[in-house]
């Protein structure tokens, strides 16, 4: 086992190939770049970030509910999915701060600009 601390890299090479495997399989979904450019539309800032949002508050509350169903006593509930969606739900919440803080920053350097 290659470990890195306590870290096992081999989970980390398991979790690599999963990204790669949907990277590519979304790039063998998408419409060629002429089809996209046609029906592009103008997207809203305030809906996408809305909309994720709301994404990471559906995870965050899934996590909960698989959490307590499982403090319950709920017999299909095992605690590696109960650990598994919790971390899942931290790691989104993880990246919506480090996305927030990205923003802060950005503001505050316009905002700090000479015209």
């Amino acid at each position: 086992m290659n470990t890195i601390g306590v870290i096992d890299t081999s989970q980390i090479q398991a979790m690599m190939q999963q990204l790669k495997a949907v990277a590519a399989q979304t790039q063998a979904n998408a419409s060629p770049p002429v089809a996209a450019e046609q029906s592009a539309t103008r997207v809203d800032f305030s809906n996408v970030l809305k909309a994720s949002l709301d994404k990471v508050n559906e995870t965050q509350q899934a996590a909960g509910q698989l959490g307590e169903r499982f403090t319950k006593g709920d017999n299909t509930v095992s605690l590696s999915e109960v650990m598994i969606a919790g971390q899942k739900a931290n790691i989104s919440l993880q990246a919506t701060i480090q996305v927030r803080n990205k923003l802060v920053a950005a503001y505050n350097d316009i905002m700090n600009m000479q015209v």
